[in-house]
C-alpha cells in the first residue's frame, strides 16, 4: 500500500533534512502543501532536497514548480481546482464525497478521500464516513487502488485502511504532531515512527 506524506503547513529549519531522511526510509510520495505562502520558500526547500527524490514530490500550489524542478506532478483542490492549460503529467485531487471520487478518478492518477478518521491536525474535523459506508463503496468499486485515505491516519488504524481496500494512506498530523521544530533538536523519534508506519503499510 502506498504511503504518502503531506508537509506541515508551515516551513521550518530542518524540514529538508527530515524529508530527505523519510525518502531514504522508503517514503513513496511527498505532497508539498504550504497554503498562503510565497513560492520562493518552496523553491528554497526543493533545492535542498536531492534531485533523485524530487520526482516523487507533488505540489499543491505554484504549479510551475513541477516543470522547473522536474517534480512528480500537481494536486488539485478547492484552492487550485484547475490544471494549467496544456498540462501533461501526474494529477491528483482532493475529494470529500464518494460522488467526487467517482467523478475525479477518471481524470486523476489518484485521489484523496477525507476525512476517513477524526483528523489529528484539524480540531473538530470528524470522520465523514462509517465503516459500513466505506466497505459498501469498496464493494461497488468506488474505493479502489486509485483512492488514498486521508484524515486521522496513524499506526493504530493504518491496517484498517489496507483492509478497506484503499490504494494508500496519506499522513499529516499523525507524523508531524510528533515533532515540534521550536523545541525538538532531534527528529529520530519521528523517523522511528515512520518506519513503523511503513512496515504496517507494506
Amino acid at each position: 500500500m502506498k504511503l504518502i506524506l503531506i508537509t506541515s503547513p508551515n516551513y521550518f529549519v530542518e524540514e529538508d533534512q527530515i524529508i530527505t531522511a523519510l525518502f531514504d526510509e522508503g517514503l513513496d510520495v511527498l505532497h508539498l502543501r504550504k497554503p498562503d505562502t510565497t513560492p520562493v520558500y518552496a523553491e528554497r526547500l526543493l533545492t535542498l532536497i536531492p534531485e533523485k527524490y524530487r520526482k516523487r514530490i507533488v505540489v499543491h500550489d505554484h504549479f510551475y514548480l513541477k516543470e522547473e524542478y522536474k517534480l512528480k506532478g500537481i494536486h488539485l483542490s478547492h484552492r487550485n481546482p484547475l490544471a494549467p492549460d496544456n498540462y501533461t503529467g501526474h494529477i491528483s485531487a482532493s475529494c470529500h464525497t464518494l460522488e467526487e471520487v467517482q467523478a475525479d478518478k477518471k481524470s486523476c492518477d489518484y485521489v484523496f478521500l477525507s476525512p476517513i478518521f477524526d483528523s489529528i491536525s484539524k480540531e473538530g474535523y470528524h470522520s465523514a464516513f462509517t465503516p459500513e459506508e466505506i466497505r459498501d463503496a469498496a464493494r461497488k468499486g468506488i474505493i479502489d487502488k486509485k483512492v488514498i485515505a486521508l484524515g486521522g491516519v496513524d499506526e493504530d488504524n493504518i491496517l484498517r485502511i489496507k483492509d478497506y481496500g484503499f490504494g494508500g494512506a496519506a499522513i499529516l498530523g499523525g507524523l508531524w504532531n510528533r515533532f515540534d521544530p521550536t523545541i525538538d533538536n532531534n527528529y529520530q523519534d519521528l523517523i522511528t515512527y515512520f518506519r513503523r508506519l511503513k512496515a504496517l503499510a507494506d
